[in-house]
């Protein structure tokens, strides 16, 4: 067995807004693997992008707080580790590619600088060194004329450039792990097979990813277990077998359904009924009680736990081991 790089243990992340406080995060757990990828998976709004923030610590205080929990990358709980130290960490052993590249790149610094910064930071280099090593990550990442772009402002970039040089930040220090938050989204499909050919290459060298994305085919190309997320909980977690042909919750197999797929007959794609409920009103018990088919007084009353289904294979559902 491979040795778990990040264990993600009851994690809760809460928001204050105007109309009240609300868990984004709801006692989240999984873990990731050296060499391994881990989708996660689910509707907007359900805690994916939150999770990944927490993990680093990046959630915005005072209006976010993480409330319970442990994020453990090598036995070592980040939650608590001091912020000198979680700074040596973020880049150079865990790395982000965030959801938006714009946001996240400093409008004030040509695009050369950020990266070279980066470098200098964690890596005992010189500065033409770095330059060197930067430039050559843009090019691999399928920018053309990598010296030119180095020179410009992320506003001067599009927004799938822009988005590339986010990946090149978070995989040239090459870190044990890669947390990327929908990294292809702004991509073509020829610069998304060049971005994810980088990932598998990592992944000889052992380095984890955590993919965050909506895309079912990116999950079933890239990803070795799934962890599949609604309104703030963990659903269902497993192997691409477990989720991809034996899915026992039914959002899950919902998701599945709403796949076009080539050899079906003309008609309407099938859909989950409802509406994804307010982080502020959710049902009580299961929050997927309202949207289910299968839902019974028992769903109302009880929060139903991770049942463990086989090896590796667990679903919140209280339904789940009768489901086939």
């Amino acid at each position: 067995m491979t040795r778990s790089i990040l264990e993600v243990e009851n994690l809760t992340i809460s928001f204050d807004s105007d109309d009240g406080r609300f868990k984004a995060v709801d006692d989240v757990s999984f873990s990731v693997s050296e060499g391994e990828t881990v989708g996660l998976v689910g509707e907007s709004g359900c805690g994916k992008s939150v999770t990944a923030l927490g993990i680093l610590r990046l959630i915005p205080t005072p209006v976010g707080s993480i409330d319970r929990g442990r994020v453990l990358l090598n036995g070592e709980n980040l939650l608590e580790m001091p912020v000198a130290e979680l700074r040596k960490v973020r880049g150079a052993v865990v790395s982000m590619v965030f959801q938006e590249p714009g946001a996240a790149l400093s409008p004030l610094h040509r695009v050369g600088h950020q990266l070279v910064e980066t470098l200098l930071l964690h890596r005992d280099m010189t500065r033409k060194a770095a330059w060197e090593t930067a430039a050559s990550w843009l090019e691999k990442v399928g920018i053309s004329d990598p010296g030119e772009r180095m020179y410009a402002y992320p506003f001067q970039l599009s927004g799938g450039m822009q988005q590339r040089v986010m990946i090149a930040m978070a995989l040239m220090l090459e870190p044990r792990l890669v947390i990327a938050d929908e990294p292809t989204t702004a991509l073509d499909v020829t610069v998304q097979a060049q971005i994810f050919d980088l990932i598998r290459d990592m992944k000889q060298r052992q380095t984890a990813v955590l993919l965050i994305t909506h895309d079912m085919g990116v999950v079933w190309e890239m990803c070795d277990r799934v962890v599949v997320m609604y309104a703030s909980r963990v659903a269902e977690e497993g192997s691409l077998a477990d989720i991809f042909d034996h899915s026992r919750h039914p959002y899950t197999r919902g998701l599945l359904a709403s796949i076009p797929r080539l050899s079906a007959p003309p008609g309407r794609l099938e859909a989950i009924r409802g509406q994804v409920p307010s982080p502020l009103h959710y049902p009580s018990g299961c929050h997927f009680r309202d949207r289910c088919p299968h839902a019974f007084d028992r769903c109302a009353l009880e929060r139903p736990p991770l049942y463990r289904l086989g090896d590796g294979h667990r679903s919140a559902c209280f339904v789940a081991k009768e489901l086939s």
